[in-house]
This record gives structure tokens, sequence and C-alpha cells, in this order.
């Protein structure tokens, strides 16, 4: 069952609109769609969200620290709360991931992202959920910080809040428990603009 969902960015109006906030872009859907109003809380270092589904609590956070020290928000909520590792999903960017789709893993490795990097230090595990959401790759390596720090293109940020809006179909799968039909919902979901 997954009690805490992260999403990943950088603060700030200048990084609102930039690839690398892709995980914020979730959260703030996921808290439209379950009429949460996030909030800033200083021990957590996040604005954070609460809510209950089946008498549990849910928990919603968006670290307000810069990307590569994220892990000190989640860890100081999920220490707080005794929530462990494999009770957390984590949305992030993802280079190796076209627009328009998303993927769902528990644990491995952070691939260089310093975001997933600190988690995994703060935690002092791996073994987290991860929702990557593709962002594409600029196709040269040394291009991936200012690709990462950008825009996407208008066709690209609608493909990402697609890939977004069908992920969270698989809401209700995650905080019951269900990974494999999460797992499902969020590699097949092909959402239809109107």
């Amino acid at each position: 069952m997954i009690k805490l969902f992260v999403g990943l960015g950088n603060p700030g109006p200048d990084c609102e609109s930039t690839r690398h906030n892709a995980g914020f872009w979730f959260i703030d859907a996921l808290a439209r769609d379950l009429e949460l109003t996030l909030t800033p809380e200083r021990a957590y270092h996040g604005l954070v969200a609460r809510t209950q589904v089946g008498g549990k609590p849910v928990w919603l956070l968006e670290p307000q620290i810069f990307m590569n020290l994220s892990g000190k928000s989640v860890a100081a909520l999920a220490l707080f709360f005794k929530i462990e590792p494999n009770e957390i999903l984590v949305a992030h960017d993802e280079l190796d991931v076209v627009p328009g789709k998303a993927k769902f893993k528990l644990g491995g490795s952070h691939a260089g992202h310093n975001g997933l990097r600190d988690i995994h230090a703060q935690l002092g595990s791996a073994d987290y959920w991860r929702l990557r959401l593709g962002v594409g790759h600029p196709g040269v390596k040394s291009e991936v910080i200012n690709w990462v720090l950008k825009k996407p293109l208008k066709e690209e940020r609608e493909a990402i809040d697609d890939a977004i809006v069908g992920a969270l179909h698989a809401f209700s799968a995650l905080v019951a428990g269900e990974m494999d039909k999460a797992a499902s919902l969020i590699h097949t979901s092909e959402p239809r603009r109107e």
C-alpha cells in the first residue's frame, strides 16, 4: 500500500514549467483529483497534503528544497510517520522514456538522477516505488542538464500531461496495495485528449 506520494522538482517560478518538475506536475494533478490543497510544512521541507483512504492516512509531498536534497524532505516525513520505503511512490522525470509514456517499478538504481540519489541516501534504501514520467532525451549526454531545466515543447507537455492523467487512474490500486493492477493501468493507459 502506498502511504506517501512524492513528486520531485525544483522550487520557484523559474523552474515550474521545466521538464525536471514533471514529478510536481503529477502531485499537483493528484491533489486536484482528491480536492486537496498542498500547504507548506517546515518540518518536512515541503508542500504537504494529507487525506484518508479507507480509514488510513495518505500523504502527498512536494519537497521545496533543491532536487539534489529531496531525500531530506522525504525522509523527514517518512521517519516521523513510520512509513516504510516500499510504502512510498516517487514520481520523477525520466530521460529514457518518451513523453506521453510512464513506467512504474519498485527499486533499482538512481541512474544518475540527483533527486533519487539523495532519497536512496536519506532512506538508506532503494526499495521504494517509482513513477517514471517520460520527458525524452536530447540525444547527447552533455545536453542533459540543459534539457531537463528547459520547458518541453507544447506537444511534449501535452503528452506528459496525458501520461499523468493515465497514471492517476492507478491511484485506488496503489493505495490498496494492488501493485500488479497499478502497473497494468499505468503501462496500458492511453488517455484521450478532448
